[in-house]
């Protein structure tokens, strides 16, 4: 009896490898050349215009062109600066106040006593050291009694000089007014009583 000889296992292997290896290449040739369907997003309702035949260009997969103009103004505008407290989240209270443009220095208050004041003319001539004492009054005219506390006593009216340096300008009832026989210093002495001793 004659008995078949058997095909090699090896063989019938290659012949199972080759045809999955067709089939997986006939997949992915599929695969490649299905036409793609793409899902389109649903754009909202405002962005969709009609068309003259009542359809809108979205649905028809079209553009408007005014959807596509680029605003480079809304992109060189300034945008508000939120500062240093808008960005920390963990910060509960408000930023601080922006500092003055210009503070000025409070006024300065002096302490003791206050300096001379600054002459800005010619100085001032020294004081007339002469005391009223009172008036002597006589018909038709009134006399001031003067002295200057050294042993020597006045009596002048009116526009009279005193001693060639002082001229008696005004004779009151309390006081008189005395100033140099220039015209300067003028100044108004009380009546005091005694020169002090």
């Amino acid at each position: 009896m004659e008995t078949e000889s058997p095909q090699p296992k090896p063989q019938r292997t290659r012949v199972w490898l080759l045809g999955l290896l067709a089939l997986a290449f006939v997949a992915l040739v599929a695969y490649q050349m299905w036409p793609e369907t793409t899902v389109a997003p649903a754009a909202p309702p405002t962005a969709r215009r009609t068309t003259g035949s009542g359809r809108s260009g979205s649905a028809r997969g079209e553009l408007d062109p005014a959807e596509l103009k680029v605003r480079l103004e809304a992109l060189e505008a300034e945008r508000p600066d939120f500062g240093e407290g808008a960005r920390n989240p963990f910060r509960f209270r408000p930023p601080p106040a922006p500092p003055p443009e210009m503070v000025k220095p409070p006024p300065v208050t002096q302490i003791g006593p206050a300096p001379p004041p600054v002459q800005t003319g010619p100085p001032a001539p020294p004081p007339i050291p002469l005391k009223f004492m009172g008036t002597v009054e006589k018909p038709g005219m009134t006399l001031a009694a003067l002295t200057d506390c050294k042993g020597f006593s006045y009596a002048a009216r009116e526009g009279e000089l005193i001693d060639g340096r002082y001229k008696l300008v005004k004779i009151g009832v309390e006081s008189v007014i005395l100033e140099y026989s220039n015209g300067t210093g003028r100044t108004t002495v009380r009546k005091s009583g005694d020169c002090p001793r």
